[in-house]
């Protein structure tokens, strides 16, 4: 079965375009040119990929994943975010709002479709991922893609799961910005580009009991992050 694209844009020519070269190379590409018409297409069949425009003639991007995310069937749908406004706040903000990548318009096709591939391979289980890592209170299920405190499922997108896996695979251990990108296998690293802070700043909501003083995912000035390796009482 080709992989399903969910393309909401109300650029035409940019849709027609875009839609004819992700054909030509195997996916299966529908097309939205609104909010309104999005939200049916969703309601109607569940993509493998949404790329969602930024600006939109019947709402605003940014609210959009916002709504996805707080929806149980689409929060784990992975989201590419496209949009004609370069400004790092507004990739910063589409990060902070559950998107899972960011391109900035004009952009190449070819780009795109490269995006779109790494973030289809995060959200596919590996052959190996059978394992779940316990962190005392923390678990990482890897075969089910879950981080789970507590017990309790962890509110994790696709690619802030993979960056968790990516610490927590190396305990105690100190990552650059740059090792991390490198395992995550995705786009290189801009170096104005702080979505590996904006997406950690987002694990640490989830994760740990007070964000601005981690126990888990912690912050090493100058050089990267680590993950803990003992992080509970009990661990």
């Amino acid at each position: 079965m080709s992989t399903k694209l969910l393309l909401i844009d109300d650029d035409a020519r940019l849709t027609a375009m875009v839609g004819d070269y992700l054909s030509h190379a195997g996916f299966e590409v529908a097309v939205a040119g609104s909010l309104t018409a999005g939200r049916a297409a969703l309601q109607e069949s569940l993509p493998d990929l949404l790329v969602l425009d930024l600006m939109l003639p019947d709402g605003d991007g940014l609210d959009f994943c916002r709504e996805l995310r707080a929806n149980q069937r689409l929060k784990r749908l992975p989201v590419l975010m496209l949009s004609a406004r370069g400004e790092p706040m507004d990739r910063i903000l589409g990060l902070e709002l559950g998107a899972d990548d960011y391109l900035p318009k004009p952009f190449e096709p070819r780009e795109l479709q490269a995006r779109i591939k790494a973030l289809l391979r995060r959200a596919e289980p590996g052959a190996s991922d059978e394992e779940v890592m316990r962190f005392g209170r923390l678990e990482i299920d890897m075969a089910a893609r879950l981080a789970r405190l507590d017990g309790k499922p962890c509110d994790l997108t696709s690619h802030q799961f993979d960056l968790l896996v990516v610490l927590a695979q190396s305990p105690g251990r100190v990552l650059s910005r740059d090792q991390i990108m490198d395992a995550l296998k995705g786009h290189p690293l801009d170096a104005f580009d702080r979505s590996i802070d904006v997406h950690i700043s987002r694990i640490r909501a989830v994760i740990e009991e007070d964000p601005k003083a981690p126990r888990r995912v912690l912050t090493v000035r100058g050089a990267g992050y680590v993950f803990a390796r003992k992080q509970d009482a009990d661990a």
